[in-house]
């Protein structure tokens, strides 16, 4: 590089990605589904990161609930029960998962659903 283009460069202003709550809320969701997909199409997922995930999964759907609860969130009131209900959903089908009982289909449903939700897409 030049001298001139390090001029160019050292003086360009500079252009910070501005962040919204909800482009933040997709990101981890997007991550911690990407996770359980991965592990779901294993063969023999590997047990420890699969609770991991879920884990995650049930931490992120808590903050939620506890967010949606919260009489301040500007949320509809009716858009607020159906993610506290989902939270609930979530936290006991992970139970099963962890059990053995179910398998993670349903996790990776609903966080692909409330993913394009927040993504303004339609969700089928």
């Amino acid at each position: 590089m030049n001298v001139i283009q390090q001029a160019r460069q050292a003086y360009a202003p500079n252009q910070v990605a501005v962040r919204t709550t909800r482009s933040v809320e997709a990101q981890l969701i997007s991550q911690i589904t990407s996770r359980l997909q991965r592990l779901s199409r294993m063969p023999k997922p590997d047990f420890p990161k699969l609770i991991a995930a879920i884990h995650d999964n049930r931490q992120m759907w808590t903050t939620m609930a506890v967010d949606v609860a919260d009489k301040g969130n500007a949320l509809p009131k009716q858009l607020r029960a159906q993610i506290f209900y989902l939270a609930e959903f979530t936290d006991q089908h992970s139970q099963l998962v962890i059990r053995g009982k179910a398998d993670t289909s349903a996790l990776i449903d609903i966080n692909i659903a409330v993913l394009k939700g927040l993504n303004g897409q339609e969700v089928t």
